[in-house]
């Protein structure tokens, strides 16, 4: 899968919630320099090292980061307070989610596969 795919993906978003995935989308391209894009369960993630590092999606009651482990959540649950989350997808609203979070979901999920951006 491309980039052209998430574009595609973003492209059947409605605003405001296209503009908080596109935002994040650039975020996690940043932090994830060496990161390829792709297309995993049908929502745009971004691969390193041929392993899922992060992901999103929108859906009708809220946008979802994901960053693929059923730990990272569980393990930042102390930056969490305020977000609805389930063991797997950290909801969000079309404000987006901070860059220091973001950050920070990146670097559990990094730590938790020994790898680095």
């Amino acid at each position: 899968m491309t980039a052209t795919d998430i574009d595609h993906y973003l492209a059947g978003v409605a605003e405001p919630q296209r503009t908080a995935l596109a935002q994040l989308r650039q975020h996690l391209r940043a932090a994830l320099p060496d990161a390829q894009e792709c297309i995993s369960y049908g929502m745009p993630a971004f691969t390193l090292h041929g392993t899922v590092i992060a992901g999103f999606a929108a859906f009708t009651n809220h946008l979802s980061y994901l960053p693929h482990s059923g730990r990272v959540l569980a393990t930042l649950a102390d930056d969490l307070t305020g977000y609805r989350h389930t063991k797997g997808s950290l909801h969000f609203s079309p404000e987006g989610l901070p860059a220091p979070l973001v950050d920070k979901l990146i670097a559990a999920r990094l730590a938790e596969l020994g790898l680095e951006a």
